[in-house]
């Protein structure tokens, strides 16, 4: 037994832990030491269904030999190749395959390592782009209040959630942000999407009487905003935002990170709600979390658009010392080898129904405000503790990982996606912890 699975024998000094109140942590651990298909297991034996898909990342579950073995030959074959200049098969092969699976027209595909590298790709691709048909004047870059677009300074400047923000003054110049469209005084308790609120797309219209079309590069939103807890879009909005980005030039992107490889029981948001965005970003389940990869998947137009000057020329100034690294793309052709054989980036769709109607059987419970669904996503969000916002939240989370659920928080509210294998005893069981909890620390 090595001492990582040895409970309370660590030492935690040297870890500096992402997004995590480590004072708070290191009093009280909460490890993880292996893991297999619905559970982790923890340091202490105990077994914890995994209510969040890693973060929102393992799609077909933990533990899957084939992706593993897939890594170790490639390992053992060609271990790095550069894509400056050079190339190896399984880029182009990985490309073609996922080129198979994404919406229509948006077929060209450049790699990166994580969701926030994807962003930043995005956004400089969108700049570059307008740039290269002449529309310099195209610099501005439209956010969403309340979206997160990973942690670069380019996805932090056009995220909107406040404590992503506060702490980093030097942001990029030139961007502003339309308005999020949580509105519980109409919405509450909605299932699936909410009716209300289409005319929020509008606010795009105020940016551009503001600062001008002229000077707008592109609008980028999560369809189904996630690590905000989970906000479905109203109905009708995604395609009004397409509309107005059409009328005035604007490229759409929309940052499937989370929502990506059958999160809504489609291939990806753009699927499941029938609206297509110029560029879409990608990571997280591309490699069901095992290797770090992401992906830019481009429309014609701005890969076309980009293929202009003397052939010898480089058309994009940018990319990444990983990118396309051999053994993430084989992870990720193992990874669409499982979702294909085992219709996982469709099966969503069967289960959407029961665990839309189970998870809102927390309606009534003490606190919960609202609860919200979409796919396989879902959230509930509880009322905060006076002058202690998270506090009630935070003793929620450590109550279900004690009783055997391990979900997301986010303030007060709880984010859930669990892996696409999902069964229906699954989803009972997590909502059921989830109750408890909220019971007892009510």
């Amino acid at each position: 037994m090595t001492l990582h699975q040895i409970p309370n024998t660590i030492k935690t000094d040297s870890f500096w832990m992402p997004f995590t109140a480590n004072r708070q942590f290191k009093k009280a651990p909460r490890l993880f030491s292996s893991a297999e298909g619905m559970h982790y297991t923890t340091v202490d034996g105990r077994k914890v269904i995994d209510g969040s898909a890693g973060l929102w990342c393992v799609n077909a579950g933990h533990g899957r030999k084939q992706i593993a073995a897939a890594v170790e030959r490639q390992l053992m074959t060609l271990d790095f190749a550069p894509s400056f200049q050079m190339g190896h098969p399984l880029a182009f092969d990985f490309a073609e395959r996922l080129a198979e699976i994404a919406p229509k027209g948006l077929d060209r595909v450049f790699f990166t390592n994580s969701g926030s590298e994807s962003v930043d790709t995005a956004l400089k691709i969108a700049l570059a782009y307008h740039r290269a048909n002449g529309q310099a004047s195209r610099t501005r870059l439209i956010g969403r209040e309340r979206g997160y677009h990973g942690v670069g300074f380019g996805g932090t400047s056009v995220g909107g959630m406040v404590a992503n923000r506060r702490a980093f003054t030097t942001l990029l110049p030139g961007v502003d942000h339309i308005r999020h469209t949580h509105d519980l005084s109409r919405n509450a308790f909605a299932k699936d999407q909410p009716e209300h609120g289409a005319e929020l797309a509008d606010d795009l219209e105020r940016l551009v009487g503001l600062h001008g079309a002229e000077t707008i590069a592109a609008v980028i939103v999560e369809p189904v905003p996630g690590s905000t807890a989970v906000l479905p879009p109203p109905k009708g909005y995604l395609q009004r935002l397409r509309e107005i980005c059409d009328k005035h030039g604007i490229l759409l992107i929309f940052d499937e990170v989370i929502t990506g490889f059958g999160r809504l029981g489609t291939p990806f948001a753009a699927n499941f709600f029938g609206v297509t965005p110029d560029l879409m970003t990608t990571a997280k389940g591309i490699t069901n979390g095992t290797i770090p990869c992401g992906a830019v998947f481009a429309s014609r137009k701005v890969h076309d658009g980009m293929m202009v000057g003397p052939e010898n020329q480089m058309e994009l100034f940018h990319g990444y010392t990983y990118s396309a690294h051999p053994t993430a793309c084989a992870a990720g052709i193992a990874t669409l080898d499982i979702y294909k054989d085992e219709g996982l980036l469709t099966r969503g769709a069967t289960m959407a129904e029961y665990w839309r109607d189970t998870l809102h059987q927390l309606k009534g419970l003490p606190n919960v405000v609202d609860i919200r669904n979409c796919g396989l996503m879902g959230a509930v969000e509880l009322a905060p503790r006076d002058g202690a916002v998270g506090a009630r939240g935070y003793d929620v989370m450590v109550d279900c990982f004690n009783t055997g659920l391990y979900l997301r928080m986010s303030g007060d509210s709880f984010a859930m996606s669990p892996p696409l294998i999902v069964e229906k005893s699954h989803i009972d069981q997590m909502v059921s912890i989830l109750g408890d909890a909220i019971k007892k620390v009510a």
